[in-house]
């Protein structure tokens, strides 16, 4: 018995292992996506925003073109004729450059995010023309109407005191959401399409025919993966510190336990999806038909607090969303096993049921 565990064990590893692709979307992958979206949202020592302006030919009294002449500095940059700095000891720099051009080339740019705002005037008055909700069209509009006002961007009674709390960076928002990401996708894809690949290539059939214990065959699969699930964790995780600083403030005890749980979870889930599938086509849309929208809806890059007030409360109690937002609390919040065990049992529980549902109905061959 512990000879037929121990080579189904070594078989799980070996497919593994042989396969680049695996290891390049489990355990490098992970941390290309935290290095690129980290670097993109982390602090920079400088705000650069563009405009472009369509300028009235004929008009010598343009309110434009007089500030455009009298408080922008000329560049030689080709693509920007007009910039204008702003060096605010509370806010930092914040660098504007206009770009006199056309209407329907002005059209053309914004539809390619170029620039952030269009600026044209009429009988005297500025038009500012852009999407209320671009976050950086709207920042661009307070801070070009500011200026064009003649108004300081921040007054002298104004007392701006930096956020040094931590856990409140993009990055510690992103790696919990990255980390139960991972661990989703390495098993479902893992698991549920590694099953059906075997049961479609008959690979399963042959199994059986043999004196293997079905049994031993779903606990090595479960224990392989969860291995896997653990070293991509632990290498994500390890990245990030050294690189960003993200720090667990929480109980090490309720870390471990949430990963535990969320793993079992979407590995019942997986067994249940890889029950009754009979080839890859079909495995590949089911698979993806629940990822995809967990991703998406779970706030795994952003907060689900942007979707519609309506569908939040369904949201919160997705299993992905439950997963990473127990992440963030132990990490960023510092929360310790008493706060997280409903996520914890729900997680269990849910992953528990599936299991037992998806042998019940399992399909060999």
């Amino acid at each position: 018995m512990g000879n037929q565990f121990s080579q189904l064990l070594i078989i799980q590893f070996k497919e593994f292992f042989r396969e680049p692709g695996a290891l390049f979307w489990s355990f490098i992958f992970p941390i290309l996506m935290s290095f690129a979206l980290g670097m993109a949202f982390s602090e920079k020592p400088e705000i650069t925003q563009r405009a472009a302006v369509v300028l009235e030919a004929s008009s010598d009294s343009s309110v434009l073109k007089s500030y455009l002449t009298n408080y922008c500095k000329k560049t030689e940059d080709l693509k920007f004729e007009y910039q204008n700095t702003i060096d605010n000891n509370k806010l930092g720099k914040t660098i504007t450059h206009f770009i006199p051009t056309s209407w329907n080339e002005s059209e053309i740019m914004m539809k390619r995010g170029q620039i952030e705002i269009i600026l044209t005037e009429n009988n005297g008055k500025i038009n500012y023309h852009f999407d209320p909700a671009n976050f950086a069209s709207r920042l661009a509009y307070i801070t070009i109407s500011t200026m064009l006002d003649g108004k300081d961007l921040v007054s002298d009674n104004e007392v701006i005191k930096p956020l040094e709390t931590k856990g409140t960076r993009y990055i510690d928002f992103l790696i919990p959401g990255l980390l139960a990401m991972g661990i989703m996708s390495s098993c479902l894809w893992g698991i549920s399409y590694g099953l059906i690949e075997k049961r479609s290539r008959k690979l399963l059939r042959r199994l059986v025919a043999t004196p293997m214990k079905k049994h031993w065959f779903m606990i090595t699969m479960f224990i392989s993966r969860f291995l896997f699930a653990i070293l991509e964790t632990v290498a994500l995780f390890t990245f990030a510190y050294f690189v960003f600083g993200v720090k667990i403030q929480g109980s090490i005890i309720a870390f471990a336990a949430i990963i535990i749980s969320g793993s079992f979870f979407f590995m019942g889930l997986s067994i249940l999806l890889a029950s009754r599938t009979a080839n890859t086509q079909v495995g590949n849309g089911f698979i993806s038909a629940i990822t995809m929208p967990l991703i998406l809806l779970s706030g795994i890059f952003f907060s689900y607090s942007n979707f519609p007030d309506i569908i939040i409360p369904i949201i919160k109690y997705l299993p992905l969303t439950i997963f990473a937002d127990s992440l963030r609390s132990i990490i960023n919040e510092g929360y310790g096993i008493l706060e997280i065990m409903k996520p914890l049992l729900i997680l269990s529980l849910t992953g528990f049921a599936t299991f037992i549902v998806g042998l019940k109905i399992y399909k060999w061959y």
